[in-house]
């Protein structure tokens, strides 16, 4: 598979992903308070190499890969690159549309339980300040309404490439890693 392929094949999936999250939000009335962005704050969040490979393929295309790579290095704060506090509008995400699977998928994934239940996965703010819809969401998911599960989308992005998947780290180091996987590929193609 060639990067451009592999980057593509990421992209189908997030494009999948999105649009089950969507049929999923539009059935439950799940939603992220507008500006909230709290789950971003994590300082513990992990991504593997994959997931950001669209975005260090963008950055390379944009001639921007070597300054978000010195950006990366030089980061004493564990939190995410791309993450601007200062943003308006519904997240704080300043790359949305490049957003790691892991950013996709909380709050509105599921992840199986020990006996085969789907448990919905979602923040404490989404829990208290929408109990009634979350209530509802969960019991339609126990009743059969489709609801990604997690596991599957990491099984999914494996089968594009193992390597790429076979580690979990901060979230910083893996946007890092998958900058410098893009500058590899290209040093020899050029």
């Amino acid at each position: 598979m060639t990067m451009e392929e592999k980057v593509q094949a990421v992209e189908n999936v997030f494009a999948r992903l999105d649009g089950e999250i969507s049929s999923f939000q539009s059935q439950s009335g799940l939603h992220c308070k507008w500006g909230c962005g709290k789950c971003c704050f994590k300082a513990d969040i992990e991504a593997t190499i994959l997931e950001f490979l669209p975005f260090a393929y963008h950055l390379y295309h944009q001639n921007q890969a070597f300054e978000w790579l010195e950006k990366l290095e030089q980061a004493s704060s564990p939190l995410c690159m791309i993450l601007n506090p200062t943003q308006s509008g519904a997240g704080l995400c300043s790359q949305y549309s490049h957003r790691g699977l892991i950013c996709r998928l909380f709050g509105y994934s599921a992840r199986t339980n020990k006996y085969g239940t789907k448990e919905l996965i979602t923040c404490a703010i989404i829990k208290d300040e929408q109990s009634e819809n979350y209530l509802k969401a969960e019991e339609g998911i126990k009743n059969g309404v489709d609801i990604p599960v997690m596991s599957n989308y990491y099984l999914q992005l494996h089968a594009i490439d193992f390597e790429l998947t076979r580690e979990f780290f901060p979230i910083n180091e893996a946007i890092k890693r998958a900058i410098e996987s893009i500058l590899h590929h290209y040093a020899y193609r050029s």
